[in-house]
């Protein structure tokens, strides 16, 4: 059967929505709960939270009930993520999707604590949730917890605080990218298939999807800044380091990679389009 990508995606970011609209509703201090939704419901694309449904329904399932949980958890681990690197000792940002960034909207501190709290509930989230048997909860918030740790998101960060500019070889740059864009990336696909029940081969292949999928995001997000590139030497670029066309065609060799792997499991055109859409987007 033929889907519309763009539709699927429209349908599942809604699903996700209404999964999450309860969450974080029994905060103290009352308004505090404001704070944390802000930038969860802050009109993200919701990438990885989509990866872990298309893979859950790539393993031959429909019912999206096992997944949601896990896809909630990633994409607020993602979202505290953002919160955190907008602060005036990261990035010092003042706005983010067109509208002030948490700090901005609220206070420094505020955005400290609300990163936080999205983080923490993200564990809470998957160790509470009733579709699954214990030892399967555990190895969702190990997996979670490396992907989004120091060696994984985390880890990617310093490292490109560290380094930025400094990142002078693809070398570098892809391990920085792995860690700080792909591993959680990764993470999101793994999860899908923990929860859909992957036997050892499926999740070998959805591991492999899943790293060839966020290394080529990364890449085809150089493409994107290209434009806005005004040669401040403090971000790390493939595009300034290899050039546009090179970055381009590692894109593209990612996103085969990441097709071949889908193609091992039960239903793959959805993981596949997902893999042409990754390299093709304009936003």
């Amino acid at each position: 059967m033929t889907i519309d990508l763009h539709e699927w995606m429209s349908q599942h970011r809604e699903l996700l929505d209404t999964y999450m609209e309860p969450l974080l509703g029994d905060s103290w201090p009352a308004d505090f709960s404001e704070v944390m939704r802000y930038p969860l419901f802050g009109g993200g694309k919701r990438v990885r939270p989509l990866i872990t449904m298309a893979v859950f329904k790539a393993l031959g399932h429909e019912h999206l009930a096992p997944a949601m949980a896990p896809a909630a958890a990633v994409e607020m681990i993602h979202t505290y993520s953002l919160v955190h690197d907008d602060l005036p000792a990261m990035d010092d940002d003042d706005e983010r999707r067109g509208r002030p960034t948490v700090h901005k909207a609220y206070d420094e501190a505020m955005a400290i604590l609300a990163g936080d709290a999205l983080l923490t509930e993200a564990f809470d989230l998957l160790a509470e949730d009733e579709h699954h048997d214990p030892s399967t909860k555990i190895e969702m918030v190990a997996i979670l917890a490396r992907a989004s740790g120091y060696r994984g998101m985390v880890g990617g960060q310093v490292a490109d605080i560290r380094l930025g500019g400094g990142a002078t070889t693809a070398e570098t740059l892809e391990r920085i990218h792995r860690l700080k864009t792909g591993a959680l990336l990764q993470c999101a696909a793994v999860l899908g298939g923990l929860a859909a029940g992957a036997n050892h081969e499926q999740l070998e292949a959805i591991k492999t999807y899943g790293a060839a999928l966020g290394f080529a995001f990364q890449l085809a997000d150089d493409i994107l800044d290209a434009d806005q590139d005004d040669g401040d030497e403090g971000n790390p670029s493939y595009v300034r380091l290899l050039g546009v066309d090179e970055t381009r065609a590692w894109a593209h060799k990612q996103a085969e990679i990441a097709k071949e792997a889908a193609r091992q499991l039960p239903d793959p055109q959805l993981l596949i389009d997902l893999a042409t859409f990754t390299v093709e987007r304009t936003v």
